[in-house]
């Protein structure tokens, strides 16, 4: 959850870790510290952003020093104070450490270094891990690398680690259990980045190396990387890969926020997610992950998806998805429950775990469940080389390029488009579709991205409806078939950026509870397409509009009906019904971002929310 950046070489550390920290405060921004090293260890660490961290700096702070790491934090062992921010120091001060996870038997560890003297400053499981490890260098006297591997073999839960030893400062030693780790190689080995993704390194070098599961990596410049397995001991040759991400799409490219970017870039993202998959003319749909197990998917009893927050939500989409088109039996479940309640998986199910980062550890936990099971598992994610993408059988990139803001919009929109070409692969493959339907939909689904770029020039308006109901203390988001999970989405987006309470809800199902908090104070968002149930949404608004609720509609273009009863309408181009989705969360997006705005509200870092969640 929380953010590494680190440096090794000829240059000065300190700018490089400053700017790779703010590219991953997305990871979290409760408080951000640094170490840099010149003749003695520096530390400076403050609560709050990493903007307060470099005002710190200016004001009289060393920045010199060729080796350094930093870490932005998202609170999970104490709360967001100076003290309890990283990095932390063992009690002989030569040990400095900062970590992005939860070690889950920290508090036994702690009482026993307790019992042998040792005193701590924070309420934080990495200062007792920082101990553990000067604890195992001392009783063992031995390197630093191997009290980390001896310390990590006590451990119980998540970690990605970077350590200093101030008695040997030519190196760091870095490890990875659960948490991402990538390490940036320059030139001939004269420096070396450590960083929880590519981001903080692209400008220096695009070879990296990305540590899994219990390995760790000593580093020191002028040397290859000595690799190992924190187990057993056992030497790890890992090849280099070359990185595709540019410094480009990482930076806002004159929007205001991330999140206006990315909503913007989804006509772009979508197609990228299609690009060279699907040949509609030729009625082709081509996915070697599916591909190479096609018989797996087509003779499936069930498919069982797994993912969290919106791609939970994506999830629920090809529910509809698959059933419709595949006629296949699907589950979708929530990853963190998932493997709580015993689950029964069999080889003969098919699971698909769906993750933009494809390091969320409630979704890996699931994975490794299904795998023990006996079940194929198939990953859908954002980020190459990520735990999911190697932890999977086999798999799909959704290729939507970095998403930077917290609040997740192209990832949702490329996880459902990825999850159309499947469906509509199997729906072919089983003889579910006809011939006549599936030409259409692949014609379709070339023009979507078009239709999105049509729905963005509503922006204006939508901003306009914003600022009505910018002040809302409570707000409905209702939807039929297809566009319930939307509804749901619409709720989650407006929820996490703007701090309005929000539901969502299946439209028919207000009259089951949620219809007693309608008046003319509570604004209520329907989807209400042409296609999917219209008449009974008709009644729905009516119900809503008898009893003085507002109601903004989104509505196929055209419509009559609706605009005669709603208080404001959004108009969407015309599609098929298991292509709404695309669009109908458009405008949701757009207003979940214009009110958090109107309020003042941190769009890109919501309070309390890191993008990549890596603990349970």
């Amino acid at each position: 959850m929380c953010g590494i950046a680190g440096y090794i070489g000829y240059r000065d550390a300190y700018p490089i870790v400053i700017k790779g920290l703010q590219r991953l405060e997305y990871r979290g921004y409760d408080s951000a510290g640094i170490l840099l090293y010149h003749n003695d260890v520096l530390i400076t660490k403050t609560k709050g952003k990493v903007s307060d961290l470099e005002e710190l700096m200016k004001s009289g702070a060393s920045q010199k020093g060729g080796i350094g790491f930093g870490h932005t934090r998202w609170a999970t062992h104490g709360v967001p104070n100076n003290v309890n921010s990283h990095p932390h120091v063992s009690n002989s001060g030569n040990l400095v450490i900062i970590h992005n996870g939860i070690i889950e038997n920290y508090d036994a560890i702690k009482k026993e270094l307790k019992s042998r003297g040792y005193t701590f400053q924070s309420d934080t499981d990495t200062e007792v891990l920082v101990n553990l490890i000067e604890e195992v260098k001392k009783k063992n006297d031995c390197k630093l690398g191997k009290a980390v591997q001896i310390a990590l073999n006590q451990v119980i839960g998540a970690y990605a680690i970077a350590v200093f030893d101030k008695e040997k400062p030519d190196e760091l030693v870095v490890a990875r259990l659960g948490s991402p780790i990538a390490i940036g190689i320059g030139k001939e080995n004269k420096e070396f980045f450590i960083a929880s993704d590519a981001s903080p390194f692209i400008e220096y070098t695009k070879n990296a190396i990305y540590l899994e599961d219990e390995e760790m990596a000593v580093i020191r410049v002028d040397k290859p990387i000595k690799i190992r397995k924190i187990k057993d001991d056992s030497v790890i040759n890992h090849d280099i890969q070359e990185l595709k991400l540019n410094l480009e799409q990482i930076e806002k490219g004159g929007y205001d926020h991330f999140m206006l970017k990315e909503i913007y870039e989804q006509p772009h993202a979508i197609t990228d997610t299609y690009r060279g998959r699907l040949l509609a003319n030729s009625g082709i749909i081509r996915m070697a992950g599916v591909d190479d197990h096609l018989e797996r998917f087509v003779n499936a009893k069930r498919i069982i998806i797994v993912a969290c927050g919106t791609s939970w939500h994506a999830g629920l989409v090809s529910e509809y998805l698959f059933e419709d088109l595949a006629r296949i039996p699907v589950e979708v479940e929530y990853a963190s429950e998932f493997r709580y309640r015993n689950p029964i998986i069999t080889e003969n199910d098919v699971v698909i775990a769906i993750s933009q980062s494809g390091e969320t550890a409630d979704t890996l936990a699931a994975i490794k469940l299904a795998k023990e099971k006996g079940a194929f598992v198939f990953g859908i994610c954002n980020v190459v080389g990520s735990s999911i993408a190697r932890e999977t059988h086999a798999g799909a990139y959704t290729h939507a390029g970095p998403e930077i803001g917290v609040a997740s919009t192209k990832a949702f929109t490329t996880q459902i488009t990825l999850l159309s070409l499947i469906a509509l692969k199997l729906g072919k493959a089983k003889g579910s579709l006809s011939n006549a339907l599936y030409h259409s939909y692949l014609q379709e689904m070339e023009l979507i991205p078009k239709k999105v770029e049509m729905l963005l020039k509503t922006d204006e308006k939508v901003k306009y409806i914003a600022s009505i109901y910018k002040d809302a203390t409570n707000c409905l988001y209702l939807g039929r078939g297809y566009n319930f999970p939307v509804a749901l989405e619409g709720a989650l987006k407006l929820k996490e950026i703007s701090y309005i309470h929000a539901e969502g809800y299946p439209a028919a199902e207000m009259k089951h509870g949620p219809i007693a908090l309608i008046d003319e104070n509570m604004p209520v968002f329907v989807i209400a397409t042409s296609k999917g149930h219209y008449e009974k949404v008709v009644s729905n608004i009516q119900e809503i509009k008898s009893r003085s609720g507002k109601i903004v509609a989104i509505v196929t273009e055209g419509d009559t009906q609706v605009k005669e009863i709603a208080d404001h309408v959004i108009e969407i181009p015309e599609t098929e019904e298991a292509f709404t989705p695309l669009l109908t969360t458009i405008p949701m997006q757009l207003l979940s971002y214009h009110i958090a705005v109107m309020r003042g509200c941190n769009v890109d870092q919501p309070r309390n929310l890191a993008k990549s969640v890596t603990v349970e």
